[in-house]
């Protein structure tokens, strides 16, 4: 755990912590002398012989010169209060310190998670599940830092212990043994019976939270299905048991957490009333001797037993979340993409050359031979699970082939130069995500809104006159994912998105699929208008998409074949099939 702890947390962070331990022996000390000072302060104040038999306390009385033993009582109750508030406040300024340190890590661990998602190659993110990534950024980030906070007021508390001790062993050895003894006994039994139920619920809590987090993110994107099959009792079922298992592992680990407090409490405090039970029996008279003596036993054990709570029950929670830290972990150890700023030029044309891709063990592209000249028009068809994305993906630069090469001219595409490749490319997917927001920031998505280049992107995508007329122009609200807008609207906006910076390469992965001829048809031939100019590369079920392409290549078990049509065979053979 310690080692998962030193990978997450920096340089900077380390020496802060190295901070924060020698600023807890020091309230630790001072939290000792709290306990200690008291009782001297009660002898003298019920004995004012004390000031003088004691050589500590006659040398401080000759030292200030003070006229009686009632100023001095009262002078050393001053004394007492101002150290006391002093206390505090040292011990207010340490907290602060150590929540400071430990809830601001969050940000740290949550930023690190988020980077590395981020930096992760394509094919590496799609393997992963949102739901999770997202449970660990939100839950598993802020459960480290309960470690982190727990494992550092455990820490505090330690060195408290260890000077209390300190203490009670100066005043009676055999007695603070005797109590050592058997507070560890109890406390092995506690470790034993509570820490592993404990841990079991962590568990179940880690479970039971990722099931909760997949549950949601399934129904609130599958929503209109869900209302369609009218299957809301079967989604409140499955939620209702992912919400209970969680809330019950928390409700256990809330429950055992607070049994050492109370178990230890309760044989503190039965074993000082046995001492005074034996010591009753034994000399058959008061314990009035003996009393200094158990009175600070009482105070030691009055702020140990807190302190040994307070470690046990850190450590209960260091073991609960746990399993959080191990989730971190695992997930930062991913090698996110490094990708260079070298700039690579297209001139001529893109070489796909003994190109091969798999997923796993399952080979999906299987020596590929193409070459795209710059401006052409080029169409892709083949069944569905054909490798057709996944060929469009090997183009644009998101996967990086098992074997063979791309290149652009005479380059080869590589991490050096991929990142300015990806930068030429209007992508127009199948599936589009529009954030909830307005029209303009759709279209610019994660750059800098410029209206005018919004607008003309609209133009071009044929939906500006028509936001302007009916709505407020490009600053129409849209809704999550453009739920206000029909599919073909919606499809506007993703190709307004692509054209934005005006991109070389044009490129639609089954972008109109979804949506009937008519609608198809008009995008189509708005699309065609606006990539007269450019490179265009049309993954598509239907030919007709494709009437206007150059060429056209269909992908058969793996491999291209290349189809030399004519347009007019093309739609014969539509027309045969209709």
């Amino acid at each position: 755990m310690l080692k998962k702890l030193n990978f997450l947390l920096t340089k900077r962070d380390k020496l802060f912590l190295l901070f924060l331990l020698l600023f807890s022996i020091f309230v630790s000390l001072i939290e000792t002398i709290g306990i200690g000072i008291i009782m001297p302060f009660i002898s003298v104040a019920s004995d004012f012989k004390e000031i003088h038999s004691n050589k500590y306390f006659e040398y401080f009385y000759t030292l200030f010169h003070f006229k009686s033993e009632i100023n001095f009582v009262v002078m050393f109750g001053v004394v007492l209060i101002i150290f006391y508030i002093l206390r505090s406040v040292i011990n207010l300024f340490y907290f602060y310190l150590l929540n400071r340190f430990s809830f601001g890590r969050y940000h740290l661990v949550a930023y690190r998670l988020f980077e590395n998602y981020m930096g992760l190659s394509y094919e590496k993110f799609i393997n992963k599940n949102s739901s999770l990534m997202i449970k660990s950024i939100i839950n598993d980030a802020n459960n480290v830092i309960n470690i982190i906070s727990n494992f550092l007021f455990m820490l505090s508390e330690i060195f408290v212990m260890i000077f209390i001790y300190a203490m009670l062993v100066y005043v009676n050895w055999k007695m603070t043994l005797l109590l050592t003894l058997y507070l560890l006994i109890n406390v092995a039994i506690l470790k034993i019976f509570v820490t592993k139920k404990i841990k079991k619920a962590g568990i179940e809590r880690d479970t039971f939270q990722a099931k909760f987090y997949e549950i949601l993110n399934s129904s609130f994107g599958n929503f209109k299905i869900i209302k369609l099959k009218t299957k809301d009792k079967e989604i409140l079922d499955k939620f209702s048991f992912a919400s209970f298992g969680f809330a019950n592992a928390n409700i256990k680990n809330q429950t055992l957490a607070q049994f050492p407090r109370l178990f230890l409490e309760m044989v503190g405090f039965s074993l000082v009333a046995f001492i005074i039970i034996y010591l009753v029996l034994k000399y058959h008279t008061d314990i009035r001797g003996a009393l200094p003596i158990l009175s600070i036993f009482v105070l030691g054990l009055y702020r140990l037993l807190p302190s040994v709570n307070r470690v046990f029950y850190s450590y209960n929670q260091i073991v609960f979340y746990s399993k959080s830290l191990d989730v971190v972990h695992n997930e930062l150890i991913y090698e996110p993409e490094e990708l260079g700023d070298e700039k690579i030029e297209f001139k001529k044309e893109i070489k796909l050359d003994n190109v091969g891709f798999s997923y796993g063990e399952k080979e999906v592209l299987k020596d590929i031979n193409l070459v795209i000249k710059k401006g052409e028009k080029i169409g892709i068809v083949g069944e569905s699970g054909s490798g057709k994305s996944t060929l469009i993906d090997l183009i644009i630069g998101l996967y990086r082939p098992k074997y063979g090469k791309i290149f652009i001219d005479e380059n080869l595409l590589n991490e050096k130069n991929i990142k300015s490749w990806r930068q030429k490319i209007g992508y127009i997917p199948q599936m589009i995500y529009l954030k909830d927001g307005s029209v303009a920031e759709n279209v610019a998505f994660l750059e800098k809104i410029d209206e005018q280049k919004v607008k003309e992107a609209l133009r071009k995508a044929n939906i500006l006159d028509f936001l302007e007329k009916h709505h407020e122009g490009i600053y129409t609200h849209i809704g999550e994912n453009g739920i206000k807008l029909s599919g073909g609207q919606r499809q506007r906006i993703a190709i307004a998105r692509a054209l934005y910076n005006d991109p070389e390469i044009l490129v639609l992965d089954e972008a109109t699929s979804a949506l009937d001829n008519e609608t198809e048809a008009k995008i189509m031939d708005e699309i065609y208008k606006v990539g007269e100019n450019k490179t265009m590369i049309i993954v598509a079920h239907r030919l007709s998409t494709l009437d206007r392409c150059d060429r056209i290549v269909k992908i058969v078990n793996g491999e291209i074949k290349l189809l030399l049509l004519l347009i007019e065979l093309i739609n014969f053979i539509e027309c045969l099939i209709v």
